[in-house]
């Protein structure tokens, strides 16, 4: 099971999808903390990384990827919109020296330029419109030094995930047809470095 997307999607008491299935996604934890595991070691072998860089984790929500980045040496920070995956990322990190804050990237966070070397969004951007993406490219590149790094699907399609990006909504279909150029037209350099048989590590150098 992929990491979450993100869902500007509100009930009238201020609620969010992501609040309401939180606690099914924490049952994934473990799971996706392998796969990140697994990634990391793909994604180290293709491209040098700051070796323990300070980060930012945009969308943290379970706090997977924050888990291991963190036990990778990293200085991780999770930043996370929802009541919901902020409640199961405290307990799931709860042993963890990792700092934790109820942000939304789409309206800016609450860190000065430069703050980190590198932001990340792990399944985040598919979620989004193209011209929420593009806001969340800025501000990413905002708070970050060295690298912005999007973690989400490339152009392999496969029926399950089509079918069930069909049933959640979001951009997904244009997301994978654009994702490229879109951030071509942000950064001047990227990176694309497959992990999966349907994600992709596109990792962007930050620019000042």
């Amino acid at each position: 099971m992929e990491q979450k997307k993100k869902s500007r999607t509100t009930d009238d008491r201020g609620i969010t999808l992501f609040d309401r299935i939180a606690p099914m996604y924490g049952l994934f934890f473990k799971y996706q903390t392998r796969r990140y595991k697994s990634d990391l070691e793909k994604v180290k072998q293709e491209f040098p990384l700051p070796v323990y860089p300070t980060a930012l984790d945009v969308g943290c929500g379970t706090g997977a990827l924050c888990f291991v980045l963190h036990n990778a040496g990293w200085k991780i920070t999770g930043a996370e919109p929802s009541r919901g995956m902020l409640g199961v990322a405290t307990k799931r990190l709860a042993k963890k020296e990792i700092p934790l804050v109820r942000a939304d990237v789409l309206t800016g966070l609450p860190f000065p330029d430069h703050s980190f070397d590198v932001s990340l969004a792990s399944f985040v951007a598919h979620g989004l419109n193209a011209q929420q993406r593009i806001a969340m490219y800025q501000e990413m590149n905002r708070v970050a030094k060295g690298y912005v790094i999007l973690i989400d699907y490339n152009q392999n399609r496969s029926f399950i995930t089509d079918m069930a990006e069909t049933l959640e909504g979001g951009d997904y279909f244009n997301f994978i047809k654009q994702i490229e150029p879109e951030l071509k037209e942000v950064f001047d350099q990227v990176d694309i470095i497959p992990t999966g048989s349907r994600s992709s590590w596109y990792v962007c150098r930050a620019i000042s």
